[in-house]
């Protein structure tokens, strides 16, 4: 019994993969790929991609979007970007 539990707990090797699971596309935005809208962890992935380090790099891009798009202003995106790049640093010591 416990050998079938821990198979069905067992997540695929692309889980929480950023550059798999969200990559860029040529329009310059991220897509999920159709295989991950029909995974039963894809919400569980996406937010574990988007808490790695290498998601902080999505978080940088949407501000920068904001930022182009004239929702932010110059102060709130260096703000989030001073932000984002405290968590780096933190994440990768």
């Amino acid at each position: 019994m416990g050998d079938d539990e821990s198979k069905s707990e067992r997540k695929p090797d692309c889980f929480g993969v950023i550059s798999i699971v969200f990559p860029m596309h040529g329009d310059g935005l991220r897509h999920s790929p159709e295989s991950c809208m029909v995974c039963v962890y894809k919400t569980e992935c996406l937010r574990t991609a988007i808490r790695n380090p290498d998601g902080l790099q999505v978080q940088e891009e949407l501000v920068d979007r904001s930022y182009e798009s004239k929702n932010i202003s110059f102060l709130q995106r260096w703000s989030k970007r001073k932000y984002i790049s405290k968590i780096k640093k933190k994440k990768s010591e």
